[in-house]
């Protein structure tokens, strides 16, 4: 299939989803009229425009007879996530002046959950882009495609194709289109409830349906400069760490609640996993605040539990910075903003499953190393045996995306040093924020501003495009446009 075939087959896929998230974002134009932004008219509606423009006149192009390849799929996602930055950085191009570089690196932190920002001064932003900055958190954290997939006129292959190759393994029903529409509407009940629950801490409405939008979607924007700290509000912080850790569930237990009254949290091993990780950094880093900075016993564990739940759900929160902190601490809670959340979450990283399936590999390969070679010892998963054939299967491909994200971000910390040799921070800092954005974490020592350099910024944006898409797709998209997709 040669390239111009190739794009042809995906471009129609590509153009309905383009429509449908050009519909959707017609939302952010709502918040200009309540708090009557009229200037933000312009900016913030040419990006429905954009997308709708644009999508359909990618519908227009003839689909070629052949069935379009999983590569189709993988390359039509890695596609759909860089133009919805690329648009989505419309508004702070022609809205606030930014630099293009800038934007494009806010869009691509909003649309991927990351949280990171450059945007100059968040207090004077007006009020239609802090929301759209939120929107695209929380539509990017149930997964573009996966948000708007249900809403395909059509199921079949090319679906199925385009909702795996974005990095997303659940199915709680038969039909990926049903799965999607289940998906939405349990996302909008627990965003609805998370609002009311932030609520409680007695801030406005309008700070509530941000900072719920955005923890429940473990994004981090938050609608002031300052962060979380600006508010001063130890109940916010509280309220927020059981959000953050709803958003970083795996979403099937809640439609196991939500459709069959079953409640299958203490059952299932990544909630599980979650809660004690999350235990584990509360401790580490509380003792560490205390025994190593002398820090006072209710600061360490304020910033203990915030920090340790919003590295491990990779929400990017932040009540205090990590550029404080001595270097083994900030290497400690890098190791748990590298693994992230639960599969079928909003999280970013590598994923609770993927370690422990890595902990089972580990196991049952020193398990044969030590019995004879006839002894069949199988591999067990989930409490269930996997035939061999499969287990090795699976177990090489969660091997091969555990290996690619320690090289990307070996390689990419290299590439740092050398585009930032006179940054006045620490090796720790650098490794930190590294793997922040490549797992879409968004928790930063400071490293990433807008005084880093173009070539420093760009690194940024493509490592949190890596990151949201684990990898493969963009490596689809990038050999199959260098080499051809035969």
């Amino acid at each position: 299939m040669d390239r111009s075939e190739y794009i042809s087959s995906i471009a129609p896929d590509i153009g309905r989803i383009l429509r449908f998230i050009g519909l959707v974002t017609c939302v952010p134009l709502l918040v200009a009229g309540i708090y009557q932004e009229w200037e933000m008219l312009l900016p913030m509606g040419l990006v429905p425009l954009i997308y709708v423009v644009l999508g359909s006149l990618m519908m227009q192009v003839p689909r070629p007879a052949r069935e379009p390849r999983l590569s189709a799929a993988l390359a039509a996602v890695a596609l759909i996530w860089l133009l919805s930055a690329v648009i989505g950085s419309v508004p702070f191009i022609v809205g606030l002046g930014m630099p293009v570089t800038d934007s494009i690196f806010e869009a691509m932190s909003g649309w991927t959950d990351t949280g990171m920002t450059l945007l100059p001064d968040v207090d004077a932003t007006p009020k239609t882009l802090l929301f759209w900055r939120t929107f695209m958190q929380w539509l990017g954290g149930i997964g573009i495609v996966a948000f708007t997939i249900a809403l395909a006129s059509r199921s079949g292959l090319v679906q199925r194709g385009l909702y795996r190759s974005e990095a997303r393994t659940e199915a709680f029903m038969p039909s990926v289109v049903a799965t999607g529409f289940a998906m939405w509407r349990i996302y909008i009940i627990i965003t609805i409830l998370s609002i009311g629950f932030v609520l409680l801490s007695g801030v406005t409405l309008w700070d509530a349906t941000n900072l719920a939008m955005t923890a429940i979607a473990t994004g981090g924007f938050t609608v002031h400069s300052e962060g979380i700290p600006f508010y001063q509000n130890m109940t916010l912080e509280f309220l927020l760490v059981p959000v953050m850790i709803a958003g970083a569930m795996p979403f099937k237990l809640y439609y196991l609640m939500y459709h069959h009254r079953k409640f299958g949290f203490f059952g299932d091993r990544q909630a599980i996993a979650l809660l004690a990780l999350t235990g584990i950094g509360f401790l580490v880093v509380a003792l560490d605040l205390i025994f190593l900075t002398g820090a006072e016993t209710i600061d360490a564990v304020r910033h203990g539990i915030f920090m340790a739940t919003a590295a491990i759900t990779s929400t990017g929160f932040q009540n205090t910075s990590p550029y404080t902190w001595p270097s083994v601490t900030v290497l400690f809670l890098v190791i748990f903003v590298l693994i992230g959340g639960s599969s079928g979450s909003t999280s970013g990283g590598m994923k609770i499953s993927r370690v422990i399936i890595g902990l089972e590999s580990l196991a049952w390969w020193f398990k044969r190393i030590f019995v004879s070679g006839k002894v069949v010892v199988p591999f067990r998963h989930g409490g269930k045996t996997v035939q061999k054939n499969i287990a090795e299967v699976e177990v090489s491909k969660n091997m091969l995306i555990i290996v690619l994200y320690f090289l990307t971000i070996f390689i990419s910390t290299i590439i740092m040093f050398h585009l930032e040799p006179d940054a006045p921070f620490e090796t720790s800092h650098v490794i930190f924020d590294t793997v922040s954005a490549f797992s879409n974490n968004g928790i930063s020592t400071g490293f990433v501003s807008s005084d880093m350099g173009l070539g420093s910024k760009w690194l940024f944006i493509f490592l949190m495009w890596f990151g949201r898409l684990e990898i493969v797709p963009i490596l689809v998209l990038i050999f199959g446009l260098a080499r051809g997709f035969e």
